[in-house]
């Protein structure tokens, strides 16, 4: 039996998995921020932040900034970030990811810091956005369960491009989940 269009979508759509996280991924332009991509009020990823645009990561709501830039990257101005987050009430965690060697509990920092209650919603950033939203690819697989393909095309929603950074998130989900 054949149905029409206006009957069948409706159908298939309600059968699909439930990927609408990542729908709900918006971009915005703040003065100060390279590169912003928010998911409702639970996270924002994001590049480059000057301490500038501190004020209008609280005035949305957030309630932490976690950095994982390293203090001696190029233009991280993570003193001055800091002092920022904490003159306007916001806390300030620094889980710094290098890329070339990342440190063995890179991870479990990253995940005490973004799951700490006093901590969400966390606005989380480094350099262009990559390594932000990598970490919250693993987050949402190893602690909110999501599967791997509805976490990635969350993470690619908010900046997740780099391809050394997909295998590395990869990588470390094949060795820590089954």
């Amino acid at each position: 039996m054949r149905f029409p269009l206006a009957i069948a979508l409706p159908l298939i759509l309600s059968a699909l998995p439930a990927y609408a996280q990542a729908d709900k991924v918006t971009k915005e332009t703040i003065p100060g921020i390279s590169t912003f991509a928010r998911l409702e009020t639970t996270v924002a990823c994001g590049g480059a932040t000057k301490a500038a645009a501190v004020p209008a990561i609280k005035q949305m709501g957030f309630k932490s900034i976690i950095n994982v830039r390293e203090a001696n990257e190029p233009g991280a101005e993570m003193e001055a970030e800091e002092a920022a987050a904490r003159a306007v009430g916001l806390r300030f965690v620094n889980v710094p990811f290098r890329i070339a060697d990342p440190a063995p509990d890179l991870i479990d920092r990253f995940i005490a810091a973004v799951t700490r209650p006093e901590n969400t919603p966390a606005y989380i950033h480094c350099a262009a956005g990559g390594r932000a939203a990598a970490l919250w690819m693993i987050k949402r697989v190893i602690v909110d369960k999501w599967d791997v393909d509805r976490a990635q095309t969350e993470a690619t929603a908010l900046g997740l491009s780099s391809a050394g950074m997909k295998a590395f998130v990869r990588n470390y989900l094949d060795a820590h989940t089954q």
